[in-house]
């Protein structure tokens, strides 16, 4: 909705003994502007929730209080969590000891492949020696091949055994990995009950108390910049082209009904609000009053046009709605802004032209 201001200035009216009512026009600075409902609120509010599940066990802080950027503010419980993450911790140590421990299971691994090897070390030097006397002619065959077998089967029990190990290894390190991920994971769940502010401000609100169900869908409490309040406005669709950033506001709030306050446009949100077909609109205080709080509401013009000087004359002295009644007789005008009571003029008369009122 569009509205006209007009700043402080008075119309010429003259009305003597039984003669009509008649005026000079004003010449009057004017301003066009959007008008708007108003609602402040803290910069930067938003709404706690948790992502887990649980019941409320106690508010680390209270309404009012000052918080710090990741400061705890709400504790819920669930022994699960913790249980899982008991569960975790003992895993991931059994999982060291297998891997890293002084009795894990790869030492007795590398004892059976020192066996081996010695083994096959003996086996090899027999079998060489029983080949170099069959090569002179000396021993006989199945003494020879007894030699061979045996170093043939110390050879692949020594294979086997290296194989083991490197198979066993690997499997110790993924499970030690696992494990690692789980108790991590358990640990994060964990912290999860523990809700800390996203922001450095002030808890205005909190809306469960302890011993109460705590779910993902409810919210838990506000927190919202202790200093810096906003004005939140909602713009009609048919207005909404002609706000840009940067724009004047002037301000009226119910809490401070003796005061005007300015402000400036600061953000458009380009979503329509398809249930009140409206757009929001955020302006910020030049000057904000000393006490504010969230939820104050209040009236606003955003001011979209302004002329420094015009010519204006009430409403109530049209005729047929572009005449007006001089001593010349009717004389057909052109408006521009009006407002309730008040019409600009730009052209058809002046300034020195007396204007008559129309009798009821």
């Amino acid at each position: 909705m569009f509205r006209l201001l007009l700043f402080p200035a008075l119309l010429l009216v003259l009305s003597c003994g039984n003669e009509k009512e008649k005026i000079l026009p004003a010449e009057k600075g004017i301003s066009e502007s959007v008008y708007s409902s108003v609602t402040v609120q803290p910069d930067s509010l938003y709404q706690v929730y948790s992502i887990v599940n649980g019941i409320l066990e106690r508010n680390l802080v209270e309404e009012g209080e000052l918080v710090k950027i990741g400061q705890p503010v709400i504790q819920i419980i669930n022994s699960n969590p913790k249980l899982n993450t008991e569960n975790a911790r003992l895993s991931l140590q059994m999982a060291e000891k297998n891997f890293k421990g002084s009795n894990n299971i790869l030492s007795g691994i590398e004892d059976e492949i020192t066996a081996a090897q010695l083994k096959h070390t003996n086996d090899s030097i027999n079998y060489t020696r029983q080949k170099n006397l069959k090569e002179k002619g000396i021993g006989s065959k199945a003494e020879f091949d007894n030699r061979k077998l045996n170093y043939e089967l110390s050879l692949n029990s020594l294979n086997l055994l290296k194989n083991r190990y490197s198979l066993t290894k690997s499997e110790l390190e993924t499970q030690l990995k696992q494990a690692e991920n789980t108790y991590r994971s358990s640990l994060l769940t964990t912290k999860d009950y523990t809700i800390n502010s996203l922001i450095k401000g002030k808890v205005y609100s909190l809306l469960k108390e302890p011993g109460e169900l705590v779910n993902s869908q409810q919210p838990l409490a506000s927190i919202g910049s202790e200093e810096n309040f906003i004005i939140n406005m909602l713009v009609d669709e048919v207005d909404i082209v002609r706000i840009s950033t940067g724009q004047q506001v002037i301000v009226s709030l119910d809490a401070y009904p003796a005061k005007i306050f300015r402000a400036r446009v600061t953000k458009i949100y380009p979503q329509k609000d398809e249930r009140n077909q409206t757009f929001k609109v955020e302006a910020a205080f030049l000057e904000p009053p000393e006490v504010l709080y969230p939820g104050l509401s209040g009236e606003a013009n955003i001011i979209v046009n302004s002329r420094d000087s015009s010519l204006v004359i009430p409403k109530s002295y049209l005729y047929e709605d572009n005449k007006v009644k001089t001593e010349e007789g009717l004389v057909e005008i052109e408006t521009g802004f009006q407002t309730i009571d008040s019409i600009e003029i730009l052209s058809g008369i002046t300034k020195d032209t007396w204007i008559y009122k129309p009798e009821k």
